[in-house]
């Protein structure tokens, strides 16, 4: 069987990277709000940018699942859109060098491409390995972006809320990826941004500028923001005139607003109370000390001095 190495190739033309981030942006898994898409655009465009590694999209991606678009001229078939899955070479807006992997998540062969990666992440030295998508959430737009974040070690996550305990999802390339980098020592993590159930179908610049801030918070990357920025003050001047032209809308958002903002109120308070808590015994300590206090006061009646 070919080993994962057969699934790609290096240029011969490599830049010096340093130990660089590898920013995983796929297409073909959940991303409300084109948060994924929208971040990947914005570094392709705004950012020098150069394949490095391209896989064999053959043996990955499955064409009638997705067809790729090709263009008719009157009498002849004038071009091929082929799928592209590679990953780039990027400087980021300091001239930090980075690697971005882009095109569509494999249907095929899960295992062998994660493993690939895992190759290519060892091979460039990898430090971290970051993927940021978007998921529907019931919130509304009035109230700051949240987002889930996740890691390979707790310690990559430290200060981001907690928002999910233990669920079942459909998986996907990048999360087998990042639970793959994880077994093998490497060090990995995603975000998962919140947008608005009611806009998951649109594009949402403010969810991906959210995306930026947190990997570039999590890498020290500087990432272009300018025309994110600009385009999510137009979206939501446009969002709110369509809510004022809709009183069904307007009354939603505002039922979204009371259970975000009771939800934090709540939250807040047993933050508070685990806080003031946390200097208390715990139940097994108090039931250690009981007994322990059983036991001499059993000692002190058996003694004849008593």
């Amino acid at each position: 069987m070919p080993g994962p190495d057969d699934l790609y190739e290096v240029s011969a033309d490599l830049p010096e990277l340093h130990r660089p981030v590898l920013l995983c942006s796929l297409d073909g898994f959940v991303d409300a709000g084109a948060v994924a898409g929208l971040v990947r655009e914005q570094v392709l465009a705004d950012l020098d940018s150069k394949p490095v590694v391209t896989f064999d999209v053959d043996r990955l991606v499955d064409y009638r699942a997705r067809r790729p678009l090709m263009s008719y001229s009157e009498d002849h078939w004038e071009s091929y859109d082929a799928p592209l899955l590679a990953m780039h070479a990027v400087r980021d807006s300091v001239g930090a060098p980075f690697l971005l992997l882009t095109g569509p998540e494999p249907d095929y062969a899960w295992d062998r491409f994660t493993a690939a990666v895992g190759d290519l992440v060892q091979r460039f030295d990898v430090r971290l390995t970051v993927n940021a998508h978007g998921i529907p959430m019931a919130v509304p737009h009035t109230r700051p972006i949240g987002l889930t974040a996740h890691a390979t070690r707790p310690e990559l996550v430290t200060g981001y809320p907690r928002w999910l305990n233990q669920v079942q999802v459909p998986g996907s390339a990048a999360a087998l990826l990042e639970l793959r980098l994880g077994a093998a020592g490497h060090d990995a993590m995603g975000f998962a941004v919140h947008v608005p159930h009611y806009l998951a179908r649109a594009a949402y610049p403010a969810a991906a500028l959210a995306a930026v801030e947190a990997i570039s918070t999590a890498t020290g990357l500087v990432l272009p923001t300018g025309s994110l920025r600009t385009a999510g003050d137009q979206a939501d001047a446009q969002i709110t005139e369509q809510i004022e032209d809709s009183p069904e809308v307007a009354a939603v958002v505002r039922t979204l607003e009371e259970q975000y903002d009771a939800y934090l109120a709540a939250r807040e308070h047993d933050d508070l109370l685990a806080e003031q808590l946390a200097g208390l015994p715990t139940a097994d300590q108090l039931g250690a000390e009981f007994e322990r206090f059983l036991a001499e006061r059993q000692g002190r009646r058996d003694s004849p001095d008593l």
